[in-house]
């Protein structure tokens, strides 16, 4: 049965507004609420858009969103989807990234930031050690994994190249097809109408760029082209390419200090829709440091702007060719190899994070990072123990367990 755009609407206004928790329990809610509460989807089409999803960069979830919007109701149901799931947590964001700007350096809020911190490190463990368990099942994956893990943290290769081997090797590597794949379809979607889309959604996301660079702005415009290349490499979810943007906006670009990064992740996971949302964040703040409130609010917006208008591109170009496009195991062993890759990927970050969040002092030796040993903070690593207490053996929520690290922190400013 097909809803009417109110209904659609109704529907995934409750999923933008509830989706926390990461991808995996933002996909589990679509899929109570399109599968089995509604019926709006068959299982089939379902899982097949997930595997699609996962194919393309970007936040699956939300693309998934689009997806399914789109198959319901065509592009203005794929619109609504899309952005429902996104503008709650990215209004949520704004206020957080604002306050955060005004309001960070007061040595209570600091010290609260001290707990959340401790979160993140094992937060991004958490999330490591669930990717693992599914793209790590063979001894290729595993080299892959490793290679990517010395690629990033000993020789600083960039993100991008490090993505493209590993999709080329998982290509090279997959089994041949049993069968001749199937041709693509053309009845729901004929060459010219999937060009005009190319086109369309193309000329929107380059919009701000092309206005930024008119406009001599080049901060804008560095933001513009800096967000738009991160679109295009965020394969493996957020935490994958967050080593990357971290190394792009602290070190090449000045944007953000390394703490205020891993307080932008910390926000982030506090809020509803995709994790990516952290980019819109680095926006706001970087823009507040560069000149305050206003361009704030700009870099910002045009940061949302060039992180998802690509996923509406994705979704509108490649969902009428969903089923033939799953059909070529070589897609499938490319994605096999990027998740390996990504993997290695994230354990950097990991370990990135803890020493950062451990050490007051780290610094950038011929082979990776060197922490000042003198520099241990004891009371980050007693909190990091805690997190892991919290979120890995009690298992609580997210949300709860960065509000008790929170709120733990805060205490301990207080009474000491």
């Amino acid at each position: 049965m097909r809803p009417d755009l109110v209904n659609l609407f109704r529907v995934f206004a409750r999923i933008g507004l509830l989706s926390f928790g990461g991808p995996a329990a933002q996909i589990a809610l679509m899929h109570t609420e399109l599968v089995e509460r509604h019926k709006w989807l068959e299982e089939k089409h379902f899982l097949g858009a997930l595997s699609f999803c996962m194919l393309l960069p970007g936040p699956e979830a939300m693309q998934l969103a689009t997806y399914a919007g789109w198959r319901l109701r065509g592009v203005p149901g794929g619109l609504i989807a899309g952005l429902l799931f996104v503008l709650p947590g990215a209004v949520v964001i704004l206020g957080l990234a604002l306050g955060y700007a005004h309001y960070g350096q007061v040595p209570v809020i600091q010290a609260l930031f001290t707990g959340i911190k401790a979160a993140v490190i094992v937060i991004v463990l958490q999330a490591l050690l669930s990717l693992a368990r599914r793209a790590l099942t063979r001894r290729t994956d595993w080299a892959l994994a490793f290679l990517a893990f010395a690629a990033m943290f000993f020789l600083s290769l960039p993100f991008p190249l490090i993505i493209a081997a590993a999709a080329l090797t998982g290509l090279l590597l997959a089994p041949p097809a049993g069968a001749p794949p199937a041709p693509l379809p053309t009845t729901h979607r004929t060459p010219p109408r999937t060009l005009r889309t190319i086109v369309i959604w193309s000329a929107l996301w380059a919009a701000p760029v092309l206005i930024a660079w008119i406009m001599n702005a080049r901060f804008l415009t560095d933001i513009a082209l800096f967000f738009s290349k991160l679109s295009i490499v965020t394969f493996g979810g957020a935490y994958a390419v967050l080593a990357y943007m971290t190394q792009a906006v602290v070190e090449t670009h000045g944007w953000l200090s390394t703490a205020q990064m891993i307080d932008a992740l910390g926000l982030a996971e506090t809020t509803p829709g995709p994790l990516i949302l952290v980019t819109e964040f680095v926006g706001l703040l970087a823009g507040f440091q560069q000149g305050g409130t206003a361009l704030a609010l700009v870099a910002g917006a045009i940061t949302l702007w060039v992180t998802f208008t690509p996923c509406f591109l994705w979704i509108f170009t490649g969902a009428p060719y969903v089923d033939a496009l799953l059909a070529r195991p070589r897609l499938k062993g490319a994605l096999a190899g990027i998740s390996a890759a990504v993997t290695g990927v994230i354990l950097n970050l990991s370990i990135w994070f803890a020493l950062h969040v451990l050490f007051g002092t780290v610094t950038r030796g011929e082979f990776g990072r060197i922490p000042q040993l003198d520099s241990f903070q004891p009371l980050s690593a007693a909190l990091t123990v805690l997190a892991g207490v919290l979120l890995l053996w009690l298992r609580l929520p997210m949300t709860v367990g960065l509000a008790l690290m929170a709120a733990t922190a805060g205490v301990v400013h207080l009474v000491t």
